[in-house]
């Protein structure tokens, strides 16, 4: 168990950095078990046993933005932000150290060689960085400059070589000529020393020249070729963009043929009965059928199949008959005490409606977007014209614009019905996405966000980028009965023709009343980065599970992805709630960008494997409030998005208001945005560098390094043994103290 081998030097890239027995966390059935560790290359992989390692490697994990943190004396984990997570245990104290130690320096080395690697791939695609033309176009500038000079000094001592020789050769009497031949001689050094100079400074001249300029033909090809490649791309794309979009038309106009549906995901949710009423807002009523998730195995992670079963989940197909849509009485009360326009209280804080409007800088958006093909959009920087005046930030506080539903959800004494009233929120947060594309600011690392509408919204809310490998938002937000906390981080890929963005944290509320709800976002996708008007999708399924009291009971939604061939409403949203026994109690039914409404099941007139529900009138959950008309020309804002960057005073140093490449973005200064972005973001990467630096020098002397914490929350395990980021609860109280003295200087 204490066998644990280092080696001295690691020069062989396959040559193992650590190894040794740990013990691993694997079910609750088998507990801790005894594994053989390998770190090497920046993964740490294991296995059953030694002999294992040749053939049979039974998990690894990237060390590549894992978050790295220690529970005990000798228990540690590993995660890389949820999708994979090691519990390990040492024999000992010393034992746990020499591993974390080693773990984080294998991180920090890995990090760099994914930067590097980056580097040398741009370099290799002929994308050569400005910065890099410019330090090669001053060197050859300082060269030349050096070549001038030498040719000035090879003029001055040829004109004073030639004056004695000349008299040398007018002058008869030995000892004159005697005295003159010192004279040369002094004057023919001088000349053949700036002549060897003058030599040398061509000679490297011609070696930059030579070593730069067969990589700037390339270049140049490069580019020309890609220039002719996306002519011939945009011209297909433009040809394919009209045939879709004759082709939609022509399929609107068509009727509806009964084979239309054979080719339909199982999954969806579909309508049944062709002859279902549409309502005004978009919400069918009548008939429609649901295939329901019936039972969910444990998901089995790639890295550890050894020890987890595979995901099984079943489905029954159900017919849903919806009463008709109610006014709901109910919602409109909560709407009206709820939310409260700016300025309809004197007594209350006055705030903008809009922001500035939005400069009408030209945007080449392929220019930008051409070498990010495949990659992680997190790790690539963007310049502000293609971002929006908010930090990622203030965009996830938006989600509670509609937190007004989690008043009434709160007011709920049955927990389905509590539950039906969180699905609606959740649905809610997506609705300003349908007209916005524009990208949020990335938080630097210990960024933070207030928003304290407690006197006219009753909530307040706060956020803190807690982490930056990988990128990572903690926030936690209290409202009227209710507490509401998440942690958001992404992975994000551009495919060419769209970007997709896939959320990987979890957000949860919990009620005064004890019941507990968790869930994860659904993937959004934006279209038609290349060509034509760019839109966004919000597609897949989400499931919203119970906690503590609530335990057992769960709601399942599906997103249907936007089709031009779907006879359904677009951005639809359907799914039930069901009880701890899988009764199905509600049913959801809207759009993502409209409206929501809910419905209970009063009644089953079908079979156990064929059920027909009967709802009793719906209730509008959820109805979106549009932002003002002429929102397009500051960026698409609701009235809230414009009020979240408005200037206040008190809140922390660190805060995204204070920000100045964001603020001068807004103020339509962006050139000056781009220069103040750039300085901030080598200001973190030095901040980085520091840190890995005294990383590393604690190692060789021995000594224990404590790594970089939030500093408004804490990292502890939840209730799933994932790694969490708990709020600490202090905000508030250090902000009416104005004791700021914990914040880093970021800005």
């Amino acid at each position: 168990m204490g066998d644990v081998a280092t080696t001295k030097s690691n020069l062989a890239q396959n040559e193992p950095a650590m190894k040794g027995w740990l013990f691993k966390w694997t079910n609750y059935l088998k507990g801790y078990q005894r594994r053989w560790f390998v770190l090497q290359n920046g993964h740490l992989s294991y296995y059953r046993n030694q002999a294992e390692m040749t053939h049979t490697c039974r998990g690894s994990i990237s060390l590549h933005g894992a978050l790295i943190y220690t529970v005990d004396a000798c228990t540690f984990v590993i995660s890389n932000g949820g999708t994979q997570t090691f519990h390990i245990r040492a024999a000992s104290e010393v034992e746990r150290q020499s591993w974390v130690t080693a773990l984080e320096l294998a991180k920090a080395k890995a990090i760099r060689s994914m930067e590097s690697e980056e580097d040398e791939e741009e370099a290799e695609d002929g994308s050569g960085s400005p910065e890099e033309w410019s330090s090669v176009v001053r060197k050859l500038e300082a060269q030349l400059n050096d070549i001038q000079t030498c040719s000035d000094l090879i003029q001055k001592h040829w004109k004073s070589l030639v004056k004695p020789l000349t008299e040398m050769e007018t002058n008869l009497d030995p000892d004159g000529v005697q005295s003159k031949s010192k004279e040369v001689g002094e004057r023919a050094t001088l000349f053949r020393i700036s002549t060897n100079a003058m030599i040398n400074a061509c000679a490297e001249y011609l070696k930059t020249a030579q070593a730069h300029g067969h990589k700037w033909i390339r270049l140049l090809q490069h580019e020309r070729e890609q220039r002719q490649r996306l002519q011939e791309m945009v011209e297909t794309l433009a040809q394919q963009h009209s045939k879709l979009e004759q082709a939609a038309n022509a399929h609107t106009n068509r009727p509806v043929n009964a084979s239309d549906g054979e080719e339909e995901d199982e999954n969806e949710f579909y309508d049944a009965v062709a002859e279902s009423v549409v309502s005004s807002s978009g919400v069918s009523d009548g008939h429609f059928t649901l295939n329901i998730p019936t039972g969910t195995g444990h998901r089995r992670n790639s890295s550890d199949s050894s020890s987890e079963p595979d995901e099984t989940t079943e489905t029954k197909q159900v017919v849903v008959v919806t009463g008709k849509s109610s006014s709901s009485l109910r919602q409109s009360q909560h709407q009206t005490e709820a939310y409260v326009p700016p300025g309809s209280n004197t007594s209350r804080k006055a705030r903008r409606t809009r922001v500035p409007d939005k400069p009408h800088y030209p945007l080449n958006l392929w220019s930008i977007m051409k070498n990010c093909i495949g990659k992680d959009l997190s790790k690539i920087p963007m310049p502000v014209n293609f971002s929006e005046p908010l930090s990622m930030l203030q965009r996830l506080t938006e989600d509670y614009e509609y937190a007004d539903i989690l008043d009434v959800a709160a007011k709920a004494s049955d927990a389905c019905e509590q539950l039906a009233y969180v699905a609606a929120f959740t649905i809610s947060s997506y609705s300003t996405t349908s007209s916005r594309t524009g990208k949020p600011f990335n938080p630097l690392l210990g960024e933070t966000y207030e928003c304290d509408r407690t006197e006219d919204l009753g909530w307040r809310a706060f956020s803190e980028q807690v982490s930056h490998h990988p990128p990572i938002v903690a926030q936690y937000c209290e409202g009227r009965g209710w507490k509401c906390w998440q942690e958001f981080t992404m992975t994000s890929k551009f495919r060419g023709k769209y970007l997709q963005i896939i959320p990987l944290g979890t957000a949860q509320v919990e009620f005064d009343n004890g019941n507990k709800f968790s869930w994860r976002k659904v993937t959004t996708t934006i279209h038609n980065i290349i060509v034509g008007k760019l839109w966004v999708d919000q597609h897949g399924d989400m499931e919203i599970v119970g906690k503590g009291v609530a335990a057992g009971i769960k709601c399942h939604l599906k997103y249907i992805p936007y089709s031009y061939f779907s006879r359904d409403t677009q951005r639809r949203v359907k799914g039930v709630v069901m009880d701890a026994s899988g009764n199905v109690k509600w049913i959801i039914n809207g759009t993502w960008d409209d409206q929501v409404e809910i419905a209970p099941v009063t009644g089953n007139t079908g079979t156990a494997t064929n059920p027909v529900y009967e709802t009793g009138a719906s209730i509008v959950a959820w109805k979106r409030r549009m932002p003002p008309p002429d929102a397009d020309k500051s960026y698409g804002f609701s009235t809230l998005a414009a009020q979240l960057n408005e200037p206040e005073d008190g809140v922390a140093p660190t805060d995204s208001r204070r920000r100045p490449d964001q603020r001068l973005m807004e103020d339509g200064k962006w050139d000056e945005a781009n220069t103040e972005k750039v300085r901030l973001e080598e200001k973190q990467r030095a901040a980085r560098r520091k840190r890995e630096s005294d990383a590393e020098s604690s190692a060789q002397e021995g000594k224990p390094f404590e790594q970089y914490k939030p500093t408004w929350f804490e990292q502890m395990t939840g209730d799933d043994d994932v790694v969490v980021h708990v709020y600490k609860g202090d905000y508030w109280q250090c902000k009416e103290k104005q004791k700021w003295d914990r914040c880093p200087d970021i800005f």
